[in-house]
């Protein structure tokens, strides 16, 4: 993939997740905490969870070995949500920004679980996009579970129709 492709499937993962946060802002406390059973639990917790995978993968291209996890209970609000992931898409726009054209191919050296490893960097940044294409997916269906409208398409299609 060229720097421009990732740029714009970057484009397309943040506008749909701004559609997904849109639709969650929209929730009782209760609801964005409420344990429904998915794979993070709650929609605040499947949330934080996407905030952490990107500042994980982020850490690893900056050359640190990320230890730890985000803590869902300092994400009371979807406003810290929000406030903490937007912190996130600059870290990313910037890496990305400052690799240039000629860097998205670099393979990038990490450590996961305990071994030495290193993956081709557009590699690791379609996965943050398909990454949370598939949780985003999660909100929605829990959106559904607790009675709340689900967000305007995220449909990539739709991205690309809407920039025209």
């Amino acid at each position: 993939m060229t720097h421009e492709d990732l740029t714009t499937l970057l484009d397309y993962h943040y506008w749909a997740r701004d559609r997904a946060l849109d639709a969650v802002e929209r929730l009782t406390a209760e609801e964005f905490r409420r344990d429904l059973g998915n794979s993070f639990g709650s929609i605040r917790d499947t949330l934080v969870h996407l905030v952490f995978a990107e500042w994980f993968w982020c850490s690893r291209w900056e050359g640190a070995t990320p230890e730890g996890q985000l803590t869902p209970d300092d994400f009371a609000t979807v406003p810290d949500v929000r406030a903490r992931w937007s912190e996130e898409e600059r870290r990313v726009r910037a890496f990305l920004a400052g690799l240039g054209a000629d860097g998205v191919d670099r393979v990038i050296d990490y450590v996961h679980r305990g071994r030495p490893t290193g993956s081709v960097f557009s590699h690791m940044l379609q996965q943050i996009v398909n990454h949370g294409s598939f949780h985003r997916g999660q909100v929605t269906t829990m959106l559904r579970q607790v009675g709340a409208e689900p967000p305007r398409s995220q449909d990539l299609i739709a991205f690309y129709r809407r920039r025209g």
